[in-house]
């Protein structure tokens, strides 16, 4: 069926059709603008394990979404579609992540890496296992990017962001507008050297990534601050503590959001880790904060990006957990940013 025929008979205030792609549309990844590239993996995470299920949550609970959006009405008809969950992906999570608990829990009792060659071969099998699916991403984004359509990566764990920022840094210069309870800005955490608590490092190190805005950090440790310190020029972070004393004082939401915005370019990308929102929207993301943004908090800023003229080149969406309130939530989010991003690139 050709994709006009697929809109014209396509009801969009019908009942979600579960057989159909994400959200109920009748869309194939080869002819939507937009493509969520889902990534079930959560191998370095070190509170709770889980995410690697959040793609699958997501798009479960996509069906329920009405696809009216105010902001951006029509952005769907240009097509949005998800990759099929990859089996693959998802048993060597699970065989690799068994290794990796086995590192956390020898950090955790006191003892030392270097007294102990197993562990350092562990340490070594994690890190060539995630570097080969960051490789991975990166080569199907930029497949996607070459073919004119807009990558998405669904995680898993915030690590699963790097291919595409690297795929991305290969056609343009772009800022990056990060939503996070956490810097990630260690060089290596419990010597895994793609952790989800480096990522932004990676992203910092990555030419042509000309800023990193970062919203809600509440949780950092003195390497970080050292980094942020340092990188004063490029790295640009609005601490979660300030925010809300901005807002306590009589500031509103809305000058606060200008404020974020206009320290970005023109191109942005956008990687939103849900636990940056307070832990009650997603209470099973793998590393949950006190404190944090709400969920229209978000949405705004976002809007605001958006109704300044960004163009939002690419985008994830990670650390969702299993729970169906993380899926009703980070759907929502999921479809609002999709939107915005076809919309930003027309």
């Amino acid at each position: 069926m050709e994709f006009s025929d697929k809109l014209k008979d396509f009801d969009p205030s019908g009942v979600g059709n579960i057989t159909n792609n994400i959200f109920g549309l009748p869309f194939e990844v080869s002819e939507s603008k937009l493509v969520f590239i889902p990534v079930p993996w959560d191998v370095t995470v070190t509170n709770s394990a889980g995410t690697s299920k959040g793609p699958l949550n997501i798009f479960q609970n996509s069906f329920q979404i009405d696809l009216y959006d105010p902001l951006v009405p029509n952005a769907w008809k240009q097509g949005m579609a998800m990759e099929r969950i990859d089996p693959v992906t998802s048993t060597r999570n699970d065989e690799v992540r068994k290794k990796a608990e086995r590192v956390i829990r020898y950090l955790e009792s006191g003892a030392s890496i270097e007294d102990n060659n197993q562990i350092q071969h562990l340490i070594e099998h994690v890190n060539q296992t995630c570097e080969s699916l960051m490789l991975d991403i990166e080569k199907k984004c930029l497949q996607y990017i070459e073919n004119d359509q807009i990558p998405f990566i669904v995680g898993g764990d915030h690590s699963v962001s790097l291919g595409l920022i690297r795929a991305l840094a290969r056609k343009e210069s772009f800022g990056i507008l990060q939503i996070d309870a956490h810097a990630d800005m260690r060089i290596a955490y419990q010597g895994f050297e793609y952790s989800h608590a480096s990522i932004m490092h990676h992203a910092l190190n990555t030419e042509d990534v000309s800023q990193i805005v970062q919203v809600g950090i509440r949780e950092l440790c003195s390497e970080e601050v050292q980094v942020i310190s340092r990188n004063h020029k490029t790295v640009k972070t609005f601490f979660d503590h300030d925010l809300h004393q901005r807002m306590y004082e009589g500031e509103v939401w809305s000058d606060i959001c200008h404020d974020i915005i206009d320290m970005l370019p023109d191109n942005i990308y956008v990687t939103f880790d849900v636990d940056g929102m307070e832990p009650a929207w997603c209470p099973g993301t793998g590393t949950p904060v006190p404190g944090g943004l709400s969920y229209n908090h978000v949405m705004h800023l976002l809007a605001t990006a958006f109704n300044a003229g960004k163009r939002f080149i690419g985008a994830d969406l990670v650390e969702t957990g299993p729970t169906q309130l993380d899926g009703i939530i980070s759907t929502r989010i999921l479809y609002r940013l999709a939107g915005m991003m076809i919309k930003s690139n027309e």
